[in-house]
């Protein structure tokens, strides 16, 4: 949920992500520190804030979806939030 909330809002604060998500804020650095590391997502700064770039071509995790990626994903999940 981190990673489509911020795919949503690239500029978001990790404060509003977390509220968004419904976990702590300590949760959501966590979790974007990780994605950060396995190559997800890239953060940059601007100016006093952060910038979140997805990479949308990265494989998802789980074995089964392996042959699926991030960007897939994001598509699918907007797609359903619009109809």
């Amino acid at each position: 949920h981190v990673l489509l909330s911020l795919a949503a809002n690239p500029d978001a604060t990790l404060r509003e992500v977390a509220e968004q998500v419904g976990i702590t804020e300590r949760a959501a650095h966590r979790i974007v520190k990780e994605l950060e590391s396995e190559g997800a997502l890239k953060r940059s700064r601007d100016g006093r804030r952060n910038h979140y770039e997805i990479r949308k071509d990265f494989p998802l995790r789980h074995p089964l979806e392996r042959h699926r990626s991030v960007g897939h994903l994001v598509e699918m999940v907007a797609t359903k939030e619009q109809a």
